[in-house]
């Protein structure tokens, strides 16, 4: 639909309007595609909130009113009346933008308007180190002296931020004249255009207004991107049934569900076919909607699997079916996850496969258990080792030897049931017998528990205290670290 082109009160300046993004009133989630405006609309008291294609800090403007847009300029509102503003994204893109004013708010505004591809001018004496770096990047032009009449001339978009309210003034006075959306960062009630708190998350710009209530705007802002980021706010996107087959390779995290990363989260919530491993965040499963299918990969110790190969194939035949297909593991795909293999299965069906990183066992569980896996003095790197076959099965790929020669930490996954002979091999080449050892077992969840012991005692122990799957074995000085610990030079 085509928004309808107001004829100008006079015929000066006539120019093409920016495209418009789809939008409603106040708070404004502008999406693509771009709608196209075929002129520029006339100057009138009517406000309306704008933002860039990628310009997240674009601002509120001038629009004309439903009557007779020939007809004259409606009366300014009275005192204490509110004035709606008009929600509408400017693109900007190889447009001229004056900037004038060298400050805090213009190095605030400058990165979006640069990110939207305006054409941008500052008028200014000075600037801060920042926006000066911007200008001797050549990512906008910097004119060193004080505003002049018809420095807007030709201008699509002004942002007025000097610190001379004269200058501020005739500017302003200009913009209404030339027809040129102005934001004033000293007066609000002079310009022709506001800006909003916006944000953005994964291509969508949201902007909000309240009136005269920044704090406000801003909180609501945050609460619909923090929405839209973790998959509270269910927003799954609408695809044509011939869309392209899409699989995304999800890291959960070690556990907690609190601990998926934004984006993994975001995609579960989109999601129409979920893939879930046992060890990933379970949690999440539960706040799925209804439709959606959870089918159980879980590779359960000791116990049922399913194989790799179903898996793959599960993966293809959603994806061909035109579904969005989330495989959750945990922790991070690519460590002891398989995740290649997947993602070799579906290129060979030219299937596109986005891969999100999840936070490592690795390191997280360690953490969660107050154990750092380096830390000054005491270790300067550590290893991380797939312990699911003995060192003297034919199948290791191990050097267990030259791991037995380092001082740094190891940590070792999927080794509880071969700790006892990890543990001989290490000590048979090397490593002290009294090296600390510890197990978390269920690391970051309600039921984690830790084990500790050494070299020398951690076979029995693990069996003693019925360790089972999940769990994280950390071995070196760094176990008996604490947060009561002098640090080491």
């Amino acid at each position: 639909m085509n928004l309808p082109n107001p004829a100008p009160p006079a015929p000066h300046h006539p120019r093409k309007t920016p495209h418009l993004h789809r939008s409603t009133a106040a708070a404004v989630i502008a999406l693509p595609p771009a709608r196209d405006l075929p002129a520029r609309p006339p100057e009138e008291p009517h406000a309306m909130t704008a933002h860039a294609a990628g310009d997240p800090t674009a601002p509120t403007h001038t629009s004309p009113t439903a009557g007779d847009p020939t007809g004259p300029t409606p009366a300014e509102p009275a005192a204490g009346e509110s004035t709606p503003a008009y929600p509408v994204g400017l693109r900007l893109t190889n447009r001229r933008t004056v900037v004038l004013g060298g400050g805090q708010v213009a190095q605030r505004r400058l990165p979006a308007l640069i990110a939207a591809g305006a054409d941008i001018t500052l008028i200014s004496p000075s600037a801060t180190p920042s926006v000066e770096a911007m200008a001797e990047a050549g990512e906008i032009t910097w004119e060193r002296r004080r505003y002049q009449e018809g420095d807007l001339a030709d201008t699509w978009y002004a942002l007025v931020a000097s610190s001379d309210p004269v200058a501020n003034t005739a500017a302003s006075a200009e913009a209404e004249r030339t027809r040129t959306w102005c934001v004033r960062s000293d007066d609000a009630e002079a310009a022709t255009a506001w800006t909003p708190a916006t944000g953005r998350s994964d291509g969508v710009t949201v902007a909000i207004l309240t009136g005269h209530d920044p704090r406000r705007s801003a909180a609501v802002r945050d609460a619909v991107v923090e929405g839209l980021r973790n998959g509270t706010l269910a927003a799954p996107r609408h695809r044509k049934a011939d869309s392209a087959p899409r699989v995304a390779l999800v890291g959960g995290g070690p556990g907690d569900p609190d601990l998926i990363t934004v984006r993994g989260r975001r995609l579960l919530a989109e999601a129409d076919v979920v893939i879930a491993d046992r060890l990933g965040p379970r949690d999440l499963l539960d706040e799925l909607p209804p439709h959606v299918e959870v089918i159980d990969a879980a590779k359960i110790p000791y116990g049922r699997f399913m194989a790799q190969e179903a898996i793959n194939q599960a993966l293809i035949d959603h994806a061909k079916q035109g579904k969005s297909v989330v495989r959750l593991k945990g922790g991070d795909p690519f460590v002891f996850g398989r995740g290649m293999e997947e993602a070799q299965a579906l290129a060979a069906e030219g299937i596109a496969c986005t891969v999100v990183p999840g936070i490592s066992s690795t390191i997280s569980v360690p953490g969660a258990a107050g154990i750092p896996v380096t830390h000054r003095g005491v270790a300067h790197e550590f290893t991380v080792v797939s312990g699911h076959v003995a060192p003297d099965d034919p199948r290791s790929l191990v050097d267990w030897e030259a791991l037995a020669k380092l001082r740094g930490t190891l940590v070792l996954l999927m080794a509880v049931e071969r700790i006892a002979p990890i543990a001989e091999a290490l000590v048979a080449h090397g490593r002290a017998p009294e090296t600390p050892v510890a197990i978390i077992q269920e690391g970051t969840m309600a039921t984690q528990r830790r084990v500790d012991a050494t070299l020398a005692t951690v076979g029995e122990r693990a069996k003693s205290e019925n360790v089972r799957p999940p769990a994280v074995i950390v071995i070196g000085d760094v176990v008996s670290v604490n947060a009561l610990s002098p640090t080491h030079q």
